[in-house]
């Protein structure tokens, strides 16, 4: 232990403590101030729906071992109004796993988060759309690759997702009122 100048035990004067309230009221009105200048709040993330098969197990683990499968995942993203400046976006991945035709596994998620969003109207979707899902995807990913791992295969780790990219395609096929396809990746 290094020899201080200064032994006593204070506080560091270059540490920054905030005063403490002198009223709570006022306290409460600094809160409320606050929270409306927040652009963007989770206020709380889950797992709306999980499920994972794997029908052709044990018989398809001797066929991993010479063979890697090829997975098909699926991402797609929905927001829903659930109050006054609060929204649910969800995360839906869907993974199929298959090998000489035969299915290994079946894995799908709906992971959402609950946001309150306080911006102008016009970049509401783009917030959503992107901006909420980056928040939740990493919770997702684990998520899926735990439940791949645990259900005794190669953990699926998700590719990173270029949510600004599926908010563009979609907002195209709105305008051309074509049908939104999810996002598809091939692993």
């Amino acid at each position: 232990m290094a020899d201080n100048d200064n032994d006593d035990d204070t506080i560091p004067t270059d540490r920054f403590f905030s005063p403490e309230p002198e009223d709570a009221d006022s306290n409460i009105s600094e809160q409320k101030d606050v929270s409306e200048d927040i652009s963007l709040m989770i206020n709380g993330q889950y797992t709306k729906d999980l499920s994972f098969e794997a029908p052709n197990a044990p018989d398809v683990f001797p066929l991993l071992q010479n063979e890697i499968p090829s997975i098909e995942v699926n991402i797609d993203v929905e927001a829903n109004p659930k109050g006054d400046k609060i929204y649910e976006v969800a995360l839906k991945v869907r993974a199929e796993a298959q090998i000489q035709e035969q299915l290994v596994y079946l894995c799908e998620v709906i992971y959402a988060g609950l946001f309150t969003v306080n911006v102008a109207k016009e970049q509401i979707g783009p917030v959503l759309l992107i901006e909420c899902p980056l928040i939740i995807f990493p919770f997702l990913r684990r998520i899926v690759a735990d439940l791949t791992g645990d259900g005794g295969f190669a953990p699926l780790m998700l590719a990173p997702i270029d949510f600004a990219s599926l908010y563009q395609q979609r907002m195209l096929a709105s305008q051309d009122n074509k049908p939104i396809e999810d996002n598809k990746q091939e692993v």
